[in-house]
């Protein structure tokens, strides 16, 4: 208990930390007296709009964001008994990907801020809709295993429709698209802050709630069932709950991938499987991850802004292999 609680201050400590630097750093150099002067609503104008309008909603929706994927990645993981799972395993960014590339390839993108973001959330719900429709069509239990491969069909029935869409578009539409897929927090607002708040933490407490009857099915199914947990209400309560957290984080601030994958095992690494600690660390991890992710998207290049989904990756895909490894040598 010791341990789990002193590294949940850690990790709160880092994270608030990690929010001050990204306030403070960027592709624009300011002091930190010009930030706090900012932050008080003093100085320059310019100074004000860098610090409240553009760095500091941008830093809360990177912890948004980060916390309600490595929230999703653990969840997928305690449901389908694989450390290796990741919130994107349902189709759910292929759905959104799909979305936004139909929205930039009919040239809607400029006619609302919101264009892009609703198009995504509402893909992203549609593929969640279809692979839940199809894991469902057998009967009414709910097969993990089916929902895999529903996710994975539905998945590439959307590449190949993202295929098709960017091989008749111009080459702007392409190019839009990439970098949204790629990922980015450049366009956070507070409106997009407060609006993925209102997805996120909601949800994100339903999750926590579910902590105990997780563990419970982690023994097995038939097991927990034994011991009072309603085996099929959990798995789509979960199911659902994880992937609402996907879709809201794809919509506003598009793929950003291993945040789920690896987040989850590394805290499952630290503190055991017990979904009580598990679930509120991995939240905590993913929110400080991405945001010092984000930082570091920002700074390398400056002024040209890295997307964060690239930064991600560079960390995530050694770390990916390692854990790998770890689970097919005995």
């Amino acid at each position: 208990m010791n341990r789990r609680l002193g590294l949940g201050l850690v990790l709160l400590t880092a994270l608030g930390v990690s929010v001050i630097l990204g306030v403070r750093f960027g592709p624009v150099s300011l002091s930190t007296r010009e930030v706090l002067s900012a932050l008080a609503g003093g100085g320059a104008e310019w100074h004000r709009r860098i610090v409240v309008e553009l760095r500091l909603p941008r830093m809360l929706l990177g912890a948004l964001v980060g916390g309600g994927l490595a929230l999703a990645g653990a969840t997928f993981q305690a449901l389908l008994r694989n450390p290796l799972a990741e919130p994107y395993i349902l189709g759910i960014s292929g759905g959104a990907s799909l979305g936004t590339v139909l929205v930039l390839a009919l040239g809607l993108a400029g006619a609302s801020s919101w264009a892009l973001p609703l198009a995504a959330l509402a893909g992203a719900l549609l593929a969640i809709a279809l692979v839940f429709h199809v894991a469902t069509a057998s009967g009414r239990a709910l097969d993990v295993r089916v929902l895999l491969l529903a996710g994975v069909v539905v998945a590439a029935f959307f590449s190949a429709c993202i295929a098709f869409i960017l091989s008749v578009s111009e080459a702007r539409t392409v190019q839009g698209a990439v970098l949204w897929i790629l990922g980015s927090l450049a366009g956070a607002r507070w409106a997009n802050v407060a609006v993925t708040a209102a997805y996120t933490l909601p949800t994100a407490l339903l999750l926590l709630a579910l902590a105990r009857p997780l563990n419970l099915m982690a023994i097995g199914e038939e097991t927990a069932h034994y011991l009072g947990a309603d085996v099929e209400k959990v798995k789509r309560m979960a199911l659902a709950l994880a992937a609402l957290l996907t879709a809201a984080g794809v919509a506003v601030a598009g793929v950003i991938g291993f945040v789920g994958l690896v987040v989850p095992h590394a805290i499952r690494l630290l503190v055991g499987s017990d979904h009580r600690a598990l679930l509120p660390l991995s939240f905590l991890g993913g929110a400080t991850f991405l945001v010092i992710s984000d930082i570091v998207a920002q700074v390398a290049l400056a002024p040209t802004q890295v997307p964060v989904g690239v930064i991600t990756a560079f960390v995530g895909v050694p770390l990916f292999l390692v854990l790998l490894r770890r689970s097919l040598v005995p």
